[in-house]
């Protein structure tokens, strides 16, 4: 494989099959999500959107599934972006089932990575909801029955969406494959792509740390999807011989 090989992307027509496909399948889920929650009230984040295991609502299936789904236009605006500039570079670099396992596979590292953060937090919320449910003489049946209520629909509420684990994972595959090539932040400021991936590194790492909690982006799915990317990428170029 040489990894310094010229390319110059085209329109949409001219992307590689599974980046176009991608950006298709994607497209399709939302639209599908808008076209239920509206006509039927059925949400499929429900069933197709990542939950905790204790959830009521989870199924293993999701771990993957959930890289298709998305939260809101802008959501998946950004994604498939990113997916249109980085994924047909290493699609034309690798071949369509090499990128597509790297696809998935840096998605269910994204999701594992911020699946053991929600649990941790999960569990300590259970915790407490679980000591008032079976502390003697303290609540009434009603009182219990809420609290069963709202601790259902809390599990079934932590739900992950979105393609972002990936892409990182994109970014950091481009970012060592093309150290140098010159990527525009905001479509006017150039930054190698090196610079780029550590500089989303860092810039993710710390808004992770800070917990906030208006804030809803999963941080350390990002996080997580770029470090298993770069794994990824590093591995394969050490057994280049013995992989698809």
């Amino acid at each position: 494989m040489n990894y310094n090989q010229p390319y110059r992307p085209g329109g949409f027509s001219f992307l590689p099959p599974v980046t176009k496909n991608i950006i298709i399948i994607s497209f399709i889920l939302f639209a599908a999500k808008a076209l239920l929650n509206g006509v039927q009230h059925l949400d499929l984040d429900r069933y197709l959107g990542l939950h905790d295991h204790l959830a009521p609502d989870f199924r293993p299936y999701q771990f993957v599934t959930y890289i298709f789904m998305h939260a809101d236009f802008t959501h998946i605006l950004m994604n498939m972006i990113g997916v249109f500039i980085f994924g047909q570079v290493l699609e034309q670099t690798w071949g369509g089932k090499r990128y597509l396992i790297f696809y998935i596979l840096t998605g269910l590292g994204a999701a594992i990575t911020q699946y053991i953060i929600n649990h941790i937090e999960l569990v300590q919320i259970l915790e407490r909801v679980n000591a008032e449910l079976n502390a003697p003489n303290k609540l009434t049946i009603e009182s219990k029955a809420e609290l069963m209520r709202q601790k259902y629909e809390f599990l079934n509420s932590r739900i992950i969406v979105g393609a972002s684990g990936s892409l990182f994972g994109l970014l950091g595959a481009f970012g060592i494959l093309y150290p140098n090539r010159l990527l525009y932040l905001y479509f006017f400021v150039p930054v190698k792509a090196k610079w780029l991936v550590i500089g989303y590194g860092l810039l993710e790492l710390y808004l992770g740390l800070q917990n906030n909690p208006n804030d809803n982006v999963a941080h350390f799915a990002h996080l997580g999807g770029l470090v298993v990317g770069i794994i990824i990428v590093l591995f394969w170029r050490r057994h280049s011989n013995h992989f698809y």
